[in-house]
């Protein structure tokens, strides 16, 4: 449920990378449903198209567009197709990313840079690849981020690395880019039920649970939650706000990456 006015991103366009499922698919939808006209972005076909109908069966313009983040050719070449067909892009969410958990002695030297290459250097090349293509001055660029970013998480050493790489972008392209009227800010959800991320983290309800009930809102948070701090971030609201990753993890940041864990395996 939207706590924003309709049409709040009526004209604008938004290009959201791993779009079509999870916490990315929540706020192509959240956009669609403000107005903007929805670029969404995966590796799948089949599952760009599925989300795809999810807005188009509102009324709704939303397109998918094929493509690795890890390949930059391929990734230009998808952003730049979307500016052809639906405008300049006004807002970009850079929000592919990979997870499982694993203990750094018993994890593949190709498992921790497949993560790294998803998250970081997908977010590099989702950024320097849409620079050209956005309204300038007034775009807005939100990278999901992770509290592993900040915080070390027993067998998350690659998702801790990966994020903080993350984050970092996210500061030093607020720096470089500000000058030319670009806003760049991350967003750092925690537990987020009904994900994949969290069914690998914590299965079953009551792994679950257990997340709950650690977590000082003691409830997992929704895409919602997510969608709206988004919402916020690129509207005209949070137009004197950027170099920011703002938390949204029912207060995890609180109790530490650590503490949660503990209580997973309780």
């Amino acid at each position: 449920m939207s706590v924003f006015k309709d049409g709040l991103l009526a004209g604008k366009v938004a290009f959201i990378t791993g779009g079509s499922s999870g916490i990315n698919l929540g706020i192509a939808q959240r956009f669609a449903a403000a107005g903007a006209k929805v670029a969404i972005n995966g590796r799948k076909v089949e599952k760009l198209e599925a989300a795809v109908k999810t807005m188009t069966d509102t009324g709704a313009t939303a397109r998918g567009y094929a493509a690795d983040v890890r390949n930059h050719e391929a990734l230009s070449a998808a952003i730049a197709q979307a500016a052809a067909e639906l405008g300049p892009i006004d807002i970009l969410v850079c929000g592919a990313a990979g997870n499982f958990p694993a203990p750094a002695l018993g994890m593949s030297s190709n498992g921790f840079r497949a993560v790294l290459e998803i998250d970081t250097l997908g977010t590099f090349h989702a950024m320097q690849a849409a620079f050209e293509h956005l309204t300038k001055p007034g775009a807005s660029i939100i990278n999901i981020s992770a509290p592993q970013a900040y915080q070390p998480m027993p067998m998350q050493a690659h998702v801790c690395a990966a994020k903080a790489g993350v984050d970092m972008l996210t500061r030093v392209l607020a720096l470089e880019w500000g000058g030319a009227g670009v806003r760049v800010n991350g967003i750092s959800p925690g537990p987020i039920e009904g994900t994949e991320g969290m069914d690998r983290l914590a299965p079953g309800e009551a792994g679950k649970e257990k997340v709950r009930s650690a977590l000082p809102l003691q409830r997992m948070g929704t895409t919602d939650d997510i969608a709206n701090l988004a919402l916020f971030l690129c509207s005209d609201a949070a137009s004197f706000i950027t170099g920011t990753v703002l938390s949204c993890d029912g207060g995890q940041s609180l109790i530490g990456g650590a503490s949660l864990t503990a209580a997973l395996m309780s």
